[in-house]
């Protein structure tokens, strides 16, 4: 080994470019034994070094120790644990799935596939609601809870009881982290279970007999779709998909046109790395069920046809704020049936004016906004309507659809608080019988403003006593539509149309604890047509005051548990008080609402 280090020696330094002699230092052979021999410290001109500054010394080989346990071989047959996919990595350090937990890696929301790239969700959501409410209520006609009751006007107080139970079921294929999912087919059933008091007969059925109180209950479905994704147009995956079935579908930003879920196909997608969105779809509307308000599958389609063209465009007129335009048509055909629901009102044609069943187109053209300049946070909504109503329900002619809304709802934040207003009005119709209806009236709105379900106007449909078994404002919306409910019945544009105003808050108190408020002012626009129903002169058109707070608390900071408790007041104006002749100072609305979702 020693003759052999000159050899090696004499190589490398052949090897070498340039060698600095004063730092060459070789020892003799046999000086050291085998075990002790040092590493060889040659200094070489490294190419990368700035001229004028000292060369890099390599660093000595450590030296052996005696005893010293030999390192590994570099090669050696890897030891590994095989795993299914990549998602199941975590279990290698121990971390398993719980099924119950809906934060954690879980195979039942959607987390890991079950085979190949097929991926299933379910969702479950217990939906609770307990409401005691004073609101209008006729004495029932033939028939009266309480001898002696001859007034037009009875006992005020009811009280509801419903639940809802929503269990979503969701087949996906596709990895969905980074792109829309390849095929997805959804199953959404509802199980409502309902309960209705009141206090005057004929409030909640046609027939007296069948008394004051009510106990039911349904099965809706309210998804079964088919969702295909037709291709990716970018390689940020802008893309083209048809969903196939029954689907829930927004008009609008807060539900003002048209927010329901209805038997439908719908195209949609976007371009330009999300900046345009689009939607272009056709609904057919299911009937729904009376008492809890969800799709009646039992039933025949009804002969209602929704046709919608919207386009959304991002960060338009500024960053921050989107823009939609949207055209819908409605194509109503029910002129040749009557239609009486589940506890034998009728409800189309309406029992108003001529009650003549009649058909309608109408066109919307609609422009939206929602998102913030700056500090301002702004929501807007504007709608035309025009159109043609083969039979005027007061007249009975054909008539002209000419009708606009608008709505706006600015609002700032100041830390934990936010200031919002709000502002809507919808035209009203001011002559029944001329060849124009002017009325603004929804598809089937729910409108989520001015304090929304929490507002007693919005939440509580008051009837029209005396003028027709129609409701003045239907139950979770805006509109005086004079229609016999949002669920069966028709738009009518002989309305007397809105004005309000109003102002409220929204405060974290903490970070589980929201507190909101609202205070709206509401007014008809006009009140001819009511005037007529009610072969009443001079009514008034203020509605009044509309008083609200709501407490919403979410105990585990997530929205697996919510807690609401609002309670709504309306304070009636001179109209209010005209058309029910009622000396009461305040009608009210609680509710109570829970609701636990996994």
């Amino acid at each position: 080994m020693s003759r052999l280090a000159p050899l090696v020696l004499g190589l490398c330094l052949l090897a070498t470019p340039v060698v600095s002699h004063e730092r060459l230092a070789t020892p003799s052979p046999g000086a050291y034994g085998a075990a002790d021999q040092p590493s060889v410290e040659i200094a070489q001109e490294d190419p990368r070094r700035r001229p004028g500054t000292a060369p890099r010394r390599p660093i000595p080989a450590p030296k052996p120790r005696p005893g010293a346990v030999p390192p590994p071989p570099l090669i050696q047959p890897p030891e590994f644990i095989p795993i299914p996919d990549r998602w199941r990595l975590i279990e290698s350090i121990g971390v398993n799935e719980r099924w119950w937990d809906p934060y954690n890696q879980n195979t039942w929301k959607g987390d890991r596939p079950l085979f190949d790239d097929w991926f299933f969700n379910l969702a479950v959501i217990s939906d609770t609601v307990m409401e005691p409410r004073a609101l209008p209520t006729p004495v029932g006609g033939p028939a009266t809870e309480k001898a002696n009751s001859l007034d037009i006007f009875g006992d005020i107080n009811q009280f509801l009881f419903n639940e809802n139970l929503i269990v979503s079921l969701s087949l996906i294929k596709g990895d969905t982290a980074f792109k829309p999912p390849d095929l997805e087919f959804r199953f959404t059933p509802v199980f409502n279970f309902n309960y209705t008091e009141v206090e005057e007969l004929r409030a909640l059925f046609a027939d007296s007999a069948e008394g004051t109180t009510r106990t039911d209950w349904h099965i809706g479905i309210q998804e079964a779709f088919i969702d295909y994704h037709i291709r990716n147009v970018s390689d940020r995956f802008d893309f083209e998909s048809v969903r196939v079935g029954i689907q829930p579908f927004s008009s609008d930003f807060r539900g003002f046109l048209f927010q329901d879920s209805q038997l439908g196909i719908r195209l949609f997608g976007n371009r330009k790395n999300n900046i345009f969105q689009y939607n272009l779809a056709w609904f057919r509307r299911l009937e729904k069920d009376t008492n809890s308000g969800l799709n009646d599958l039992g039933a025949a389609l009804r002969e209602d046809d929704i046709f919608i063209a919207n386009l959304y465009y991002q960060d338009f007129p500024v960053r921050g704020f989107i823009t939609q335009a949207t055209v819908i048509y409605n194509r109503n055909r029910e002129s040749g049936e009557t239609f009486f629901n589940k506890n034998v009102f009728i409800e189309r044609p309406a029992s108003l004016g001529e009650e003549t069943p009649r058909d309608y187109d109408v066109i919307y053209f609609g422009l939206n906004g929602d998102g913030h300049f700056g500090r301002l946070n702004l929501t807007a909504s504007y709608y035309f309507a025009i159109g043609e109503d083969r039979n005027n329900q007061f007249s009975g002619v054909e008539s002209d659809i000419f009708a606009y809304f608008v709505a706006v709802e600015p609002s700032i934040d100041f830390d934990a608080f936010r200031l919002r207003g709000s502002f809507l009005y919808a035209s009203g119709d001011d002559d029944a019988f001329d060849d124009q209806e002017n009325g603004f009236d929804a598809i089937f709105e729910n409108p989520q403003f001015a304090g929304a379900d929490t507002s007693f106007w919005i939440r509580q449909a008051v009837p029209l006593i005396g003028g027709g078994g129609v409701a003045i404002s239907a139950r979770n919306a805006v509109l005086p539509s004079l229609r016999s409910s949002k669920e069966h019945g028709q738009s009518n544009f002989n309305n007397p149309g809105l004005f309000l105003i109003g102002v409220g808050g929204d405060w974290d108190v903490l970070p589980e604890l929201r507190l909101s408020f609202n205070a709206n002012y509401l007014r008809f626009a006009t009140t001819e047509s009511l005037e007529f129903l009610r072969n009443q002169p001079d009514i008034g058109s203020e509605i009044g005051y509309d008083l609200s707070v709501a407490a919403i608390w979410r105990p585990f900071f997530t929205q697996n548990i919510v807690f609401r408790l609002s309670g709504a007041a309306l304070i009636p104006g001179d109209g209010f008080k005209d058309l029910f002749e009622t000396d009461q100072e305040v009608f009210y609305s609680v509710l109570a609402n829970l609701v636990l979702s996994y």
